[in-house]
């Protein structure tokens, strides 16, 4: 090791510690006067697959490796985050050099950097991003970059990464874990174990806390949670009061939820909404969003009507919500199954042989009535905002027209489910649903298209309908036009839905 004057920024920068022929290489083959004008040049060249395999000659990801070595300080960052961003650039794609990478122990050398100078009391968020986005390039190569990434890293490195909350170290990190385990069992089990789960949980909150939706993150969730068996574990994880199970149903001694669930599940259900006619939903997926939304269902106050669409900012009511979200994409089309062993079964099918369309005619039975409808009724037996009898509220905007979107998605094509709510008497109550409601968009839409899926190819279902008795009658034009109107009783004061030919 010489001490050497090398220029920066046309400042000379005295007693930094280079050998010298780290510094002669760098700017022999930039073509460059100073170290930091040779590696600006170097991590443009290396944007270009002829660039990266050009450089891939001149062992320069060996050079650039050394100098990081050298440049141990934490007065030389700006130095060390150029130096990372070239490997960064150079691993993208470029198999000679994740060679050499791994030749020369890189991801050692990385990580050291990341935890020496990057996880300082004031962590410098762009050294460990440019690390971890290398980390990434790198092991994208798969097999042994894969294991040479995570069992540096794996557990508790991560483990402190992820615990900085800042949106531009988190998805990287995301990238890191998604792109060792991706295709590797090993690996995804060591994640998905109790050394593993910490890191998932302080991902999530950290993604929480600063609003991270991207892809990286999607992409690990999406692997997790929607193909693979993991949902529920990470979910109660999240909470940090115990929890206990009862038939199936996993209720917290506390009986609430935290933000970071309802985070996790608006996630999962932008995931869906996003790619439900790509991406293979298990069962367990299924069936374990059915619990989370029995169990939320016992949580949520009916009492208060909801005056905005999700998120309300109640962790309960949105992880009701976006439950229900979920459920009505997963039940949008058929989806193969995530394994041969479940191949003889449909994810629809597997939620409804669970109970789910009883549980759902439930909720929809104890609703209060659509605006529509309420308006209609004498003022006097329904005051707007409290609950009349027993009837509930929605606790959110569009409570009702997702219960129904998902019954009317069930039914699509499905003889088994159209006469299992005909034999639960769903058949009057599916059609009061096709009215304007102030508190629940596209309401009308959803309820026309439910009771289409409900009759089509079911002559039972059909002649249900036609045997309906008239009693008196409420008008509303919404119905009128499908040959339908709204009948009150007299006594009661309950609605149902009558054939006005």
């Amino acid at each position: 090791m010489n001490d050497k004057v090398v220029t920066v920024n046309d400042q000379i920068v005295a007693e930094l510690t280079i050998p010298e022929n780290v510094a002669k290489e760098l700017l022999l083959v930039s073509n460059s006067s100073s170290l930091e004008t040779a590696l600006e040049k170097l991590i443009e060249l290396a944007k270009e697959e002829g660039g990266r395999l050009d450089l891939s000659s001149k062992n320069v990801v060996t050079t650039v490796l050394h100098l990081c070595q050298s440049l141990s300080s934490i007065s030389y960052r700006y130095l060390l985050l150029l130096s990372l961003k070239v490997l960064r650039n150079l691993c993208a794609g470029e198999i000679r050099n994740q060679n050499e990478f791994l030749q020369q122990r890189g991801v050692e050398i990385v990580v050291d950097v990341i935890m020496s100078v990057g996880l300082t009391p004031d962590p410098d968020c762009m050294i460990i991003r440019v690390g971890l986005q290398l980390l990434g390039n790198y092991s994208v190569g798969g097999g042994e970059r894969q294991c040479d990434v995570w069992y540096q890293l794996f557990p508790h490195k991560f483990l402190k990464i992820a615990r900085v909350r800042n949106q531009e170290i988190c998805d990287p990190l995301c990238m890191v874990i998604y792109t060792c385990c991706d295709g590797t069992d090993g690996l995804l089990t060591d994640l998905c174990s109790e050394k593993g789960y910490p890191i998932l949980i302080e991902i999530l909150r950290t993604a929480s806390a600063v609003g991270l939706k991207d892809v990286w993150l999607k992409l690990l969730l999406s692997k997790l949670c929607i193909e693979g068996s993991y949902i529920s574990s990470i979910f109660f994880k999240l909470h940090s009061y115990p929890s206990v199970e009862n038939n199936g149903v996993v209720t917290h001694v506390v009986d609430q939820f935290v933000i970071e669930q309802s985070y996790l599940l608006s996630t999962l259900s932008e995931i869906l909404n996003e790619r439900v006619e790509h991406i293979v939903v298990s069962h367990d997926f299924a069936r374990s969003i059915f619990g989370i939304l029995k169990s939320a269902s016992g949580v949520v106050d009916f009492s208060i009507r909801g005056k905005s669409d999700l998120p309300v900012g109640s962790a309960p009511i949105d992880v009701l919500g976006y439950s229900l979200a979920i459920l009505r994409d997963i039940c949008a089309s058929d989806h193969l199954s995530s394994s041969k062993e479940e191949s003889s079964k449909d994810v629809v099918d597997v939620l409804v042989s669970s109970g789910l369309i009883e549980f759902l005619l439930n909720l929809l039975r104890d609703l209060e009535p659509p605006t529509t409808i309420r308006k209609a009724m004498k003022q006097d037996q329904i005051k707007e905002g409290t609950i009349s009898s027993s009837f509930r509220c929605c606790p959110y905007q569009g409570f009702r027209r997702d219960i129904v979107a998902i019954l009317g998605n069930c039914a699509y094509r499905r003889r088994h489910v159209q006469d299992e709510i005909r034999d639960k008497n769903g058949i009057l109550l599916l059609l009061q649903q096709c009215v304007i409601d102030e508190d629940n968009p596209f309401l009308r839409e959803w309820g026309i298209w439910c009771v289409r899926n409900l009759l089509e190819g079911n002559a039972e279902n059909q002649g249900a309908i036609t045997d309906l008795e008239l009693q008196g009658t409420v008008d509303v034009p919404e119905l009128a036009r499908l040959g339908l109107r709204v009948e009150v009783d007299p006594v009661t004061r309950h609605t149902k839905l009558v054939n006005s030919s």
